[in-house]
Formats: C-alpha cells, sequence, structure tokens
C-alpha cells in the first residue's frame, strides 16, 4: 500500500491510465470483429468502409502509445489483405464427388 501523497497519487493516475488502454484496446477489437464479419458476410463496399474505420481506431491506438508502431502496421497490413482477396474470390459453385 502507498504511503506518501505522491505514491497514492501515482496509484490513482495507473488505474485511470489503465482503463483508458482497456477502453481503447477493446474500441480496436470491436472494430476489427466488426470488419471480419463485414468481410465474411457483407459486401465488398461495406468491408472497405470498415477498413477505413478500424485503421483510423488502429492508428489512433498506436499514437496513444496503448500497441507498437509496429503491431499497428502489422495488424492494418493483414487486415487489407483479407479485403483484397475478398474482393478477388469468386463464388466458387459445389460440386458433389463422383464415387
Amino acid at each position: 500500500m502507498a504511503h506518501s501523497l505522491s505514491a497514492q497519487k501515482r496509484v490513482r493516475q495507473n488505474e485511470a491510465a489503465r482503463a483508458r488502454n482497456r477502453w481503447r484496446l477493446r474500441t480496436m477489437r470491436d472494430a476489427i470483429k466488426d470488419f471480419n464479419e463485414k468481410v465474411l458476410h457483407g459486401t465488398a463496399d461495406e468491408a472497405k468502409t470498415a477498413l477505413a474505420k478500424v485503421a483510423q481506431i488502429i492508428d489512433r491506438t498506436a499514437s496513444k502509445g496503448v500497441i507498437h508502431k509496429n503491431q499497428a502496421a502489422r495488424r492494418k497490413s493483414r487486415l487489407v489483405t483479407k479485403l483484397k482477396v475478398k474482393q478477388t474470390s469468386k463464388p466458387v459453385a459445389k460440386t458433389t464427388k463422383a464415387k
């Protein structure tokens, strides 16, 4: 337990910062889940708009220091790759195997 006034203040500041950081991470992860849902079940245009939104949130999270800038770049790169696969893939008709 912190005894000095400055140590007590640091504890309060750390709790507040942790709460903000957890909120930012949760917001980022929710946006990524929304993007993944749009890629799987939505149209390409919906996925494109979701990508722009999630990229902005990821950049903001990295600028606040919650995640590293390289992690942000890696996450965005993987999301863009998912979107490109969605745009280039065409529906495949199911075929039955002959026995």
